[in-house]
């Protein structure tokens, strides 16, 4: 019986690069910012160095999804810096690939990660929108943007009655 070849392993995904980055060594996370950034590490905060790599490891994999990411965002941060303002979203709005979506709820924190084809991950599994994934975790219905906070609560109107009468 001869050994079988070894299969090339497939690229791990962002989010279990992401979600590995807490176990690595401080060596590890030292030598995997050198690859990124080109530079030796600006400072041996450990926390600092891992939400810089995610992002870095975000920014290189979406860009090959949608490669006028970078210029929106610039274009919103100068915006955000002339103005003092972000411009409001389309009601709408569906965040960009990648865009991890955190909640806690009762304890819990729950994570979403918005994919290229414009469903949701959420442990594990696809879903069409935000709302199916606030039913699965609340087991009521629940507006998804609301739930995640991409979107205001609207406040009731107050009841007026018809007729003319105040």
């Amino acid at each position: 019986m001869r050994p079988s070849k070894p299969t090339p392993a497939t690229p791990p995904t962002v989010a279990s690069q992401i979600s590995q980055l807490p176990e690595l060594a401080m060596a590890d996370i030292k030598s995997l910012w050198l690859r990124l950034f080109h530079t030796p590490n600006p400072t041996h905060n450990r926390q600092f160095l891992e939400r810089r790599i995610a992002y870095k490891l975000q920014e290189i994999e979406f860009r090959k999804v949608d490669p006028g990411l970078l210029d929106r965002n610039k274009r919103r941060i100068e915006n955000l810096i002339e103005n003092g303002k972000v411009k409001t979203r389309d009601p709408d709005y569906r965040p960009v690939a990648g865009t991890m979506l955190t909640r806690e709820y009762q304890g819990k924190e729950y994570r979403v990660i918005a994919s290229a084809d414009g469903n949701y991950n959420f442990d594990g599994r696809t879903f069409q929108s935000l709302s199916q994934i606030a039913r699965e975790i609340t087991g009521t219905r629940w507006s998804g943007p609301v739930f995640f906070g991409l979107k205001a609560r609207t406040e009731k109107k107050a009841a007026t009655r018809k007729g003319g009468r105040s």
